[in-house]
C-alpha cells in the first residue's frame, strides 16, 4: 500500500519531481564523469613510457630526470658521456637501449636527437609503438619526423623546411643546416606529440661549426662536407634502456648508480611516475571535491523540494492520517518518494555518463590523446551510486520528521 501510494504520489507531481530527478541525475553524471576523467587521465599520465624498464641521465632527482627525459620539461643538469653510454650498451643484461640528446628547439617545441631504435622500442598506452601518419622515418641526415602537434600547430606538412634553433627560446638559428620533413606521427597523447625528432649524428651536424654556444664567425661548412664527417657524439642527455629479464632490472639499476666512471642516476619510469603523480595530484582531488559538493547540492535541493511541497500536502496526510494511517506509514511513503527520486536519478546519471562517453570519447582521444574506456561500472562507481540513494533516503528524514509530527487538526484546517 506504501509503495503504491508513494508512487500515485510521484505521478501527481511529476514536473516537480521530474525536475529534482534530472538535477540529480545531471550531479551523478558529473561527478561519475570526473571520477572517469581521473582515472583516465591517471591511466594515460602513467602509459606515457611502457616497456622500457630503466632511464638513465646525469645523477639528480628521478622527477627531475623524468621530466626532462621523458615530458621534455626542464633541463639536465648534465650529459652522459658517449663512452658511458658504451658501457652500459655493452652489458649483457641490456637487451636494448635508446640515446636520446636534447637542448635545441623549434618554435617552443624541443628538439630531441635519438636514433631508429627508438621508433621501434618506445611504447604508450599499455605497449602501443609509434605509427607514422604520412611520410616515412628520416633516412637522411637532414630529416626529420615531427609529433602531431607540432605539425597541427605550425602547418607542416612532408618535405617542409624546419630551421632548428641552438638552445631553449633562442634566437641563434642553424639556418645553414635546414632540416626536411620527412614524417608526421599519428597522435600519442604523449610529449612525442610536441617532439621534433632528428638523428643524433644531425645534432652532432648542426653544432659543426658551433663552439661555447656560438656559431664560430665566419665559418660554415658545406652540407656535402658534414656528410663525409665522422658524426659520431660525445654525450647524451639520457637514455632509455630495456633489459633481458625483468629479474634484473634492479641489479643493473644498482650497477648504474654505482658507476665509477662518472655520477650517473638510473629510475625506474614506474616508480618515478607515481612519484611525480603524487605531486601533480591534489588536482584530482580538488576536482573530486568540487563534483561531490554539486551531487551534496541537488540532495538539499530535494530535501527542501520536499519541504516546500509538505504546506500542499497537509490536508493530503491529514487525510491519511484521519484513515487511520499511522505516523509511521507516512513517514516511510516520504522517504520511499525520495529514495525512488534518488534512484532514478542515479540511473539516469548513469545513462547520461554512457551517451557522454560514447561521443566524447573519439574526440578527446584524437584532441588530447586521453582514453576513457567505456567499460561496466567499477565497484567504487556501483557503491557512490548506491551513496547517493542512501543519502537521498536520509536528507529526506528532515521532512518526513515534520509530517510525521503535524497533527490531524492542523492538517483540515483551511487557512484564510
Amino acid at each position: 500500500m506504501i509503495l503504491r501510494l508513494a508512487f500515485a504520489s510521484l505521478f501527481a507531481r511529476a514536473l516537480t519531481v521530474g525536475m529534482t530527478t534530472l538535477a540529480i541525475a545531471l550531479s551523478v553524471a558529473l561527478f561519475l564523469g570526473v571520477e572517469k576523467v581521473r582515472t583516465g587521465a591517471k591511466a594515460s599520465f602513467a602509459d606515457t613510457i611502457s616497456g622500457t624498464d630503466l632511464i638513465v641521465g646525469a645523477r639528480s632527482g628521478s622527477v627531475q630526470l623524468l621530466l626532462y627525459s621523458v615530458f621534455r620539461i626542464g633541463n639536465a643538469t648534465n650529459n652522459v658521456t658517449w663512452e658511458s653510454y658504451l658501457d652500459i650498451a655493452a652489458r649483457p643484461d641490456v637487451d636494448w637501449i635508446v640515446p636520446i640528446s636534447l637542448g635545441d628547439s623549434h618554435r617552443q617545441f624541443r628538439v630531441m636527437g635519438t636514433s631508429q631504435a627508438f621508433f621501434e622500442h618506445y611504447r604508450y598506452r599499455q605497449g602501443r609503438q609509434l605509427q607514422v601518419a604520412d611520410g616515412v622515418i628520416m633516412d637522411d641526415l637532414f630529416d626529420t619526423v615531427i609529433g602531431a602537434d607540432v605539425a597541427a600547430t605550425l602547418g607542416y606538412n612532408v618535405d617542409d623546411p624546419i630551421i632548428v634553433a641552438h638552445g631553449l627560446a633562442s634566437f641563434s638559428e642553424h639556418k645553414d643546416q635546414p632540416f626536411r620533413v620527412s614524417g608526421i606521427l599519428e597522435k600519442t597523447g604523449t610529449p612525442v606529440d610536441r617532439t621534433v625528432i632528428v638523428s643524433m649524428e644531425a645534432i652532432e651536424a648542426i653544432h659543426v661549426d658551433w663552439q661555447s654556444g656560438a656559431q664560430i664567425p665566419g665559418r660554415s661548412t658545406p652540407a656535402d662536407v658534414i656528410r663525409e664527417m665522422d658524426l659520431v657524439p660525445q654525450a647524451v642527455t639520457a637514455a632509455l634502456v630495456g633489459v633481458e629479464s625483468p629479474l634484473q632490472t634492479f641489479a643493473l639499476q644498482r650497477a648504474i648508480n654505482e658507476y665509477s666512471q662518472e655520477p650517473l642516476l638510473a629510475i625506474l619510469p614506474g616508480v618515478a611516475l607515481q612519484e611525480l603523480w603524487g605531486i601533480v595530484g591534489i588536482a584530482e582531488t580538488a576536482l573530486l571535491a568540487v563534483s561531490a559538493m554539486v551531487v551534496v547540492t541537488a540532495l538539499i535541493g530535494m530535501m527542501a523540494t520536499i519541504f516546500s511541497s509538505l504546506n500542499e500536502r497537509r490536508r493530503e496526510m491529514a487525510i491519511y492520517r484521519a484513515m487511520g494511517a499511522r505516523p509511521r506509514t507516512i513517514l516511510s511513503m516520504l522517504v520511499l518518494e525520495a529514495t525512488v527520486i534518488a534512484a532514478l536519478g542515479a540511473l539516469l546519471g548513469v545513462v547520461f555518463l554512457y551517451i557522454g562517453l560514447a561521443i566524447t570519447q573519439p574526440i578527446l582521444d584524437s584532441s588530447f590523446g586521453l582514453w576513457l574506456p567505456i567499460e561496466a561500472p567499477t565497484m567504487r562507481e556501483v557503491w557512490v551510486i548506491i551513496g547517493v540513494v542512501a543519502a537521498g533516503a536520509i536528507v529526506s528524514l528532515v521532512p518526513a520528521i515534520r509530517a510525521y509530527r503535524m497533527s490531524v487538526a492542523d492538517g483540515m484546517m483551511v487557512n484564510t
